[in-house]
Order: C-alpha cells, then sequence, then structure tokens
C-alpha cells in the first residue's frame, strides 16, 4: 500500500523509531496520526514537522487503556473521515535481571503495553481497516522475538507473541483488502531503555564497537519501504538479517552465542 495521502496512525510517536516513522510518512505526504503517553516528547515530533505540520494529529493516549483506545478511533475518524493504516511501534523493555528475580508488576507491565497494547489496537481498528478499499497492519516484533537474549527473557516473549499474533492475523486475512506486516528490527540507536525507565548495565569495550547500531531515521526508511512493497516480513539491520539466518540454521548455536556476547547485562 502507497503512504502517499493515507492516514497511518504510528503508536509511540513521541520518540525514537516512532518519530521517525512519523516524519518519514509525513515527507510522502501522508496523513499522520502519532499517539503517545509522553505528551512533551510528542509536542517535540509535532515541532519537527515542519511545513508538514497540517497534516500531522497528535494523541496523548496509554496504550493499555482499552476504552482510551476505542474512544481513539472515534475521534481518528472525526479528525481525517477514515484511518488506511496502524503502525503499532510503542514498547519497552524489562529490567536487566533474570526471570526468577523479576517481579510481576514488571512482567506485567512489558506484556501489558507490547502485547496487549498491540492487540487492543488491532482489534479497536481492524473492523474499520476492512472497509477500506485498501488497508495495512505493520507490527513491530525484535530480533529479541525469535532469539533469546539473557536478562530479557520476558521482553522477548512478548515480542515473540507479537510475532506470532501478526503472522496469523496475516494468514486470517488472506484475499482481504487489509496487509500485515511484522517487522524484526536489530539494534537501532534509540530512548527505550530511557522510556522503560532501566539503566543499562556497562557495555564492554570490545562489544561496544562490535555493535553497530542502526540510526532510527534509516530503520524508518526500512520498515515504511516493506509496508508499501506488502512485505510478510521487515527485517531492519544487518545484524537482524544475519541472526535471522543463524537462527534458522543453528538456533542453540544463535542462542548460544548471543548469551556469550550479551552476558555483561547479567554480571555475576
Amino acid at each position: 500500500m502507497k503512504v502517499q495521502n493515507k492516514t497511518i496512525l504510528v503508536t509511540g510517536g513521541g520518540s525514537g523509531m516512532g518519530r521517525e516513522l512519523v516524519l518519514h510518512l509525513l515527507s510522502k505526504d501522508a496523513k499522520v496520526i502519532a499517539i503517545d503517553i509522553n505528551e512533551a516528547s510528542l509536542n517535540e515530533t509535532a515541532g519537527l514537522a515542519g511545513d508538514k505540520r497540517s497534516l500531522l494529529t497528535t494523541f496523548i493516549i496509554d496504550i493499555t487503556n482499552k476504552s482510551a483506545i476505542e474512544k481513539l478511533l472515534t475521534d481518528a475518524i472525526a479528525e481525517f473521515g477514515y484511518v488506511d493504516g496502524i503502525i503499532n511501534n510503542a514498547g519497552i523493555i524489562q529490567p536487566f535481571i533474570k526471570v526468577n528475580e523479576l517481579k510481576y508488576e514488571a512482567i506485567e507491565r512489558v506484556m501489558n503495553i507490547n502485547f496487549y497494547g498491540t492487540l487492543y489496537m488491532i482489534k479497536t481498528f481492524l473492523p474499520h481497516l476492512l472497509t477500506r478499499p485498501e488497508a495495512h497492519i505493520v507490527n513491530i516484533s525484535s530480533m529479541g522475538g525469535f532469539l533469546p537474549v539473557p536478562g530479557q527473557t520476558i521482553y522477548g516473549a512478548s515480542k515473540a507473541a507479537v510475532k506470532l499474533l501478526t503472522e496469523g492475523l496475516h494468514s486470517e486475512l488472506i484475499g482481504t483488502n487489509v496487509k500485515v506486516s511484522v517487522v524484526f528490527p536489530g539494534a537501532v540507536n534509540t530512548n527505550i531503555t530511557k522510556n522503560s525507565g532501566l539503566n543499562v548495565p556497562a557495555q564492554p569495550a570490545a562489544e561496544s564497537k562490535a555493535i553497530k547500531t542502526l540510526l532510527p531515521a534509516k530503520a524508518a526508511q526500512i520498515i515504511i519501504d516493506g509496508m508499501e512493497k506488502n512485505l510478510y516480513r521487515i527485517i531492519v539491520g544487518r545484524d537482524a538479517l544475519f541472526m535471522d539466518l543463524f537462527c534458522r540454521l543453528n538456533p542453540k548455536g544463535a542462542a548460544s552465542m548471543i548469551s556469550k556476547k550479551m552476558k555483561y547485562l547479567l554480571p555475576g
């Protein structure tokens, strides 16, 4: 689906990859609805829209609030008349600790935002999207959704749930006007850790040099290009491409390699 003149909703549009998705869509003359729980950061995104500001509408929304999402659909249609696509980008990571030490409160927060927030968006907007001549749902999973990372097991589980949710949805919607894509970003230079209210364990100098993060603007370009090509899977970054292949060929070996490289996340 070409995004020009379409109305696209982006969750987590206040910062990081979400902000760049908003700006990239605007640059292609899409009408954009950006939502975020952080009003200040969402205002910053709006300020960066420049001469495309008239194409952007923002809402302060907590995606874990089902009633708020249902009202959002009504407000979005009132603003633009219709919505042609949603990009479920909002997400957080967990504290860098093992499952055995992770409190249920943290587990529920990660699952509520990453999985249920995405599910609420889909369940609310899908009936409307099915009425459009063409429409698209893009769900952001993660390289962590197919590859275990020590200290991020629940985050990975939430993103694996998004992966299977998206793939199942794709199969259910074959033959309809709604296309579905799942996105697997690798290391992208965003502020997800800060937005999750966490501190990152110190990274060894050798590992820091070895891991090259992708700029959010480049990640956004890859995602929107994939959306416009109606790709089933959109893999973002060379690291994600490599690990996707490695996991297919040798899943245990891939998990072992990541465990060794990322062991600094769980000191001691």
